[in-house]
């Protein structure tokens, strides 16, 4: 298996374990070119029964996990959000549905999926995900999303990034010091 990082050729298995229905293995593995280490998953192709996405339109597509990733990517551009995040992100999504009875899923159900581990790792993505996922037409459509997102950010109280850094500078400066650290 090809290392993600080093892409060297070279690894060795940590640790293997069966998922709980036995369709799938995960596999822990270090590279032994730099030290590394990544997870990859082994699972038999389902070539009699592939998973169909239902879209809007009615008509079906092969599911591709790609096109699920890259809407994320867009997303998330400019955004401190790893790629491996992502990529777990997509490889849960994929899993559940594929571990469903459903061979045909909806696009909406999906589409519901992303935005839900989006809205844990990154509101601006969230919201920007949704903006072209719900098809927004006006401002109002903005607002509305964005009063949701405050709205439950006020019922989880968390110190965004810069106000956290901006604490801790203040923190760690005395006097004018502390204002400078903090104004832009």
């Amino acid at each position: 298996m090809r290392c993600p990082f080093c892409k060297a050729n070279n690894d060795k298995v940590i640790d293997s374990r069966e998922s709980t229905d036995a369709v799938m293995i995960r596999r822990r593995r270090e590279c032994v070119g730099c030290g590394r280490r990544f997870t990859t998953r082994e699972r038999i192709d389902e070539m009699d029964m592939p998973l169909r996405v239902i879209k809007r339109d009615d008509t079906r597509q092969s599911f591709e996990r790609r096109k699920i990733l890259s809407g994320m990517i867009s997303a998330c551009q400019k955004r401190a959000i790893s790629m491996q995040d992502l990529e777990e992100i997509t490889q849960r999504i994929e899993e559940k549905l594929l571990d469903g009875p459903e061979r045909e899923v909806s696009s909406r159900v999906i589409g519901n999926m992303v935005m839900k581990e989006l809205k844990k790792l990154d509101k601006v993505a969230y919201v920007r995900f949704a903006s072209v996922y719900k098809n927004f037409e006006s401002p109002e459509d903005f607002a509305e999303i964005a009063g949701e997102v405050i709205a439950d950010s006020k019922e989880k109280p968390a110190k965004s990034k810069r106000t956290a850094k901006a604490s801790a500078d203040a923190r760690g400066a005395s006097g004018a010091d502390a204002a400078e650290s903090v104004a832009p």
